[in-house]
């Protein structure tokens, strides 16, 4: 059977992983796993076309899988702590996993029994309404209701769906509510300052706030528009369009004044880092890259040697907030998680993580970034030292923004200036 085992070889990875997507425990996923090798070791002479080996294993892995969920079908509430609580590479994310345990759990028996039996052990209607002495009309209207209910309370919103369809003008009232939780650590592959993750395939809209308008004063549309290398380093190229607005509504003036930017940037599974950007020069456009120094790194540059935003996020005990009093260590470069919060915004609630940026960017300046379990951010808001730029400006910001919330830093008064949010939250 040497032609056997030099195809199994082949495609033992497709099954191992089809398997263990589909299963919610490891050694349950074991025990398949090795049922479907022997079934197709047994079965192979029946197989006419070897070039047809991966789908016919994995029929036999998705028959096999079946069986698994019909078998405990027989008992109809699947066991929701058998999903696992932590998750191989190839399982979906971990936080995917929580959510849909806890929506199961928090859903009324009768709707998680239906949606159990149609999507774990998928079930047809019939063979449910047959294995629960119920008409197939009683399953269709059970199972409208229980994915409903389950879209109701399940906190990831599918792309294209939320009670935010766009950017809003005005910024809707929001509250933040620490959490007696600790924070969760998440793959944070966001731009720094920029929110987009850079990738392929990728968009994002963002707008800035100013107080005490609530107003939108600049929207950002962004897409990655392709591959790029930059002295050798591989990249993606990035596009925004900047619109300022200072309350004019004819579009041809709002028009006028858009800019478009390109910068490219880099993903690793380390750290996310800007590598290029251009701008206007006179009627040229100029390109700066991160070999060319301070130019580049004063305003694009971020971490030691611009090796980027660290992707891997939890708490390194740099940064600690009590309220707001924050107090920092001695080091240059200051970005850490300060906390978890729960964060209601435009009618939905978000558990979050706090991320604190103390002048990394700017002197005198201080960032809060809220970013949910997708590691996607939700509130991003921006404070002032009480004398930064103030002769520019006008005065000290406890003068400008008298109502506004403040922070202490290290015994300075840092006030809260702008805020932005994403399409993110808006979809």
């Amino acid at each position: 059977m040497q032609a056997f085992e030099t195809l199994l070889a082949a495609h033992r990875g497709a099954v191992e992983r089809y398997v263990k997507f589909r299963l919610p425990a490891e050694a349950d996923a074991d025990d398949v796993i090795q049922e479907v090798f022997v079934t197709a070791y047994r079965k192979f002479g029946q197989l006419k076309d070897p070039a047809a080996f991966k789908s016919w294993i994995l029929a036999i892995a998705r028959n096999r899988c079946n069986d698994w969920f019909r078998q405990r079908a027989k008992h109809p509430e699947l066991p929701l702590e058998e999903l696992p609580e932590t998750a191989p590479a190839h399982h979906p994310p971990n936080r995917v996993i929580e959510a849909v345990q806890q929506t199961l759990a928090a859903l009324e028996s009768r709707q998680r029994q239906i949606l159990q039996l149609y999507y774990f052990a998928e079930l047809s209607q019939a063979e449910i309404a047959k294995r629960l002495d119920i008409p197939v009309g009683t399953v269709k209207s059970r199972l409208h209701t229980a994915r409903e209910q389950f879209r109701k309370l399940y906190p990831y919103p599918p792309k294209g769906g939320n009670t935010m369809q766009k950017i809003p003008d005005t910024l809707p009232a929001y509250t933040i509510e620490p959490s007696s939780l600790p924070p969760f650590p998440i793959r944070w592959e966001e731009l720094m300052g920029w929110f987009l993750v850079p990738k392929l395939g990728e968009s994002l809209s963002w707008g800035i706030y100013d107080y005490p308008s609530r107003r939108c004063s600049c929207l950002f549309e962004m897409a990655v528009t392709g591959k790029a290398r930059v002295h050798g380093i591989e990249g993606v190229e990035i596009t925004a369009v900047e619109t300022p607005f200072d309350g004019s509504p004819e579009k041809d003036v709002i028009a006028a004044r858009k800019l478009e930017r390109r910068f490219v940037a880099q993903l690793t599974d380390t750290h996310c880092r800007y590598l290029a950007a251009s701008y206007r020069d006179g009627d040229t456009t100029a390109y700066i890259t991160f070999l060319d120094g301070e130019p580049f790194t004063k305003n694009w540059g971020f971490g030691e040697n611009n090796c980027g935003n660290e992707v891997q996020l939890a708490p390194k005990g740099d940064i600690r907030r009590e309220g707001s009093i924050v107090t920092t260590a001695d080091k240059a470069f200051l970005l850490d998680v300060v906390g978890r919060y729960v964060v209601t915004i435009g009618g939905r609630s978000y558990d979050t993580i706090c991320v604190m940026d103390i002048e990394t960017y700017d002197d005198g300046m201080a960032t809060e970034q809220f970013l949910d379990q997708s590691g996607r951010t939700v509130l991003w808001r921006r404070f002032n030292r009480n004398d930064w730029k103030a002769q520019q400006y006008g005065g000290r910001w406890t003068e400008l923004l008298p109502d506004m919330e403040r922070l202490t830093v290290n015994g300075e008064t840092y006030v809260h200036w702008y805020d932005c949010i994403t399409s993110h939250i808006c979809r």
